[in-house]
C-alpha cells in the first residue's frame, strides 16, 4: 500500500474497530521490548483484542500510546499501499524510488528497498521514519481499518496495489515456504482454503480490497493492477507520475521503465530481498522475486481447486467493479532472465518451476462482474 504524508498531527499504526472487545493490553516500553510478552518486533503500543486478522495483532495500536510519528505538513511522503503479492509490491516501490530521484538509479542500487520504504507495521521502521527527509516513501500491507486512523485527515496519497487473487494464491504460497515467520503453509489444498477463509497473514483478500477501494474517487487514492504494470509498464509510471505531480522528461521516465523490470529488479540485489538474512528468509526454499509473470496460476491449480474458488469469488465479489483479470483471461508471459541494471532485452526463459499441483487447466470462463458505484 502507498500514501504521501502531508498534514499536522500523530500518525498511529492501526485503528480500534467497534467490533474488537477490549480483552489485553501490551504497552511498549522505551527499551524496545512488549511488557510481559517480548516481542520488539511489533510496532505499537498497545492492542486491545482477542482476534484481529491474522499477522495483524502485534500491529493493532491506539493514538495515545503510539510513538510520536509526525504527519509532515509540505513536501508529503508517497507510501504505497499493498496487499499480499510480494513482487507487485517490490517492483511498484522501485518504480517510485527512481521517480523520486528523476530516474536516476544511484539510490536503488545503494540502499536496500526495506530502508527506501520502510514498513509501517514494524517498530524499528517507525522510528526510522523520524530520520527521513520529506519526501518519505512507506508500506504497508494493513487492511483499511487497521490503517493510521491520522491519515485520513490528511492529504496523503496512496498508490492501492492489487492483483489476480488467484495469482496472489500461488505467489503467497511460495512466500510463506521461505518467510520464517510465517507457518508452514501445508499442502496447496489446506493453503487454497485458508486464503478463501481469510486465514493467512493480513486476513481476507477480499475484505481487503472491497475496503481499500472505497477510497475510489479520491484525489489522493490510486488503484494500479500488476496486470496494469505488466500489459504497459511505461503508461502506468506516466499514470503514477500524473498522480504524484512528479512529471519526468523522456530520459528519465525511460530510466525509471529500464530499471523497474522485474529482470531489472530481480538482478539488483538491493531491491530482490537476497540481502536479508536467513533468520528472516530462507533462500535455499526459493526466491523472493519469483517469477513475476500474470496468469500463472494456471500452471498451478487443479479443476476442483479452480471451481472452488470461482465460487467463492462469485459470492464475495458480487455488486463490485470490475478488475482487469475479470475480463480476459491472461496470457502467462515467459519468466525474464534477470538483467544488468543498465538494462537490456532479456535472454531466453529458464525452464519452468514444478508446479504447486499436478494437473495444469484452461483458464475457466467467469462472467464479467458490472462495475458498480463506490458505497460512500
Amino acid at each position: 500500500h502507498s500514501a504521501h504524508d502531508s498534514c499536522g498531527g500523530e500518525t498511529v499504526l492501526a485503528r480500534q474497530t467497534d467490533t474488537w472487545p477490549h480483552t489485553e493490553t501490551r504497552k511498549y516500553s522505551p527499551a524496545g521490548k512488549w511488557t510481559g510478552t517480548g516481542q520488539p518486533e511489533a510496532i505499537c503500543a498497545t492492542w486491545h483484542c482477542p482476534a484481529p486478522p491474522p499477522g495483524t495483532s502485534g500491529f493493532v495500536s491506539f493514538e495515545a500510546e503510539f510513538p510520536a510519528l509526525k504527519m509532515r505538513p509540505i513536501n508529503p511522503a508517497l507510501p504505497t499501499v499493498a496487499e499480499h503479492s510480494v513482487d507487485l509490491v517490490a517492483m511498484t516501490l522501485t518504480i517510485l524510488s527512481l521517480i523520486l530521484k528523476n530516474g536516476d538509479p544511484s539510490w536503488i542500487r545503494s540502499v536496500p528497498i526495506w530502508e527506501r520504504a520502510p514498513w509501517c507495521e514494524t517498530i524499528i521502521s517507525a522510528f526510522s521514519l523520524q530520520d527521513q527527509t520529506s519526501p518519505r516513501l512507506l508500506s504497508s500491507h494493513l487492511p483499511i481499518q487497521l490503517f493510521p486512523k491520522a491519515f485520513f485527515s490528511t492529504k496523503a496519497k496512496v498508490i492501492y496495489l492489487s492483483r489476480n487473487p488467484r495469482d496472489v494464491v500461488v505467489s503467497f504460497y511460495h512466500y510463506s515456504k521461505i518467510a520464517r515467520q510465517l507457518k508452514d503453509p501445508g499442502t496447496p489444498d489446506q493453503f487454497l482454503e485458508n486464503f478463501l477463509k481469510g486465514e493467512v497473514q493480513f486476513g481476507s483478500w477480499f475484505d481487503h480490497i472491497k475496503g481499500w477501494i472505497r477510497m475510489q474517487g479520491r484525489e489522493n487514492f490510486l488503484l494500479l493492477t500488476y496486470e496494469e504494470l505488466q500489459r504497459d509498464l511505461q503508461g502506468s509510471v506516466q499514470r503514477i507520475c500524473e498522480f504524484l505531480g512528479r512529471p519526468l522528461d523522456e530520459e528519465a521516465l525511460g530510466s525509471v521503465v529500464a530499471h523497474s523490470t522485474f529482470g531489472a529488479m530481480k538482478a539488483n540485489s538491493m531491491s530482490n530481498y537476497t540481502l536479508l538474512p536467513t533468520s528472516l528468509l530462507d533462500h535455499r526454499q526459493g526466491a523472493f522475486l519469483r517469477k513475476g509473470v500474470c496468469g500463472d496460476w494456471k500452471n498451478h491449480f487443479t479443476v476442483a481447486q479452480s471451481e472452488a474458488f470461482d465460487r467463492v469469488y462469485r459470492e464475495q465479489m458480487r455488486g463490485v467493479q470490475a478488475f482487469p483479470w475479470d475480463e480476459a483471461p491472461e496470457e502467462t508471459s515467459p519468466d525474464p532472465e534477470p538483467q544488468p541494471e543498465t538494462g537490456g532485452s532479456p535472454a531466453r526463459p529458464p525452464s519452468p518451476s514444478r508446479r504447486l499441483s499436478p494437473s495444469p487447466i484452461p483458464a475457466p470462463s467467469r462472467p464479467r462482474i458490472p462495475p458498480t458505484r463506490d458505497p460512500e
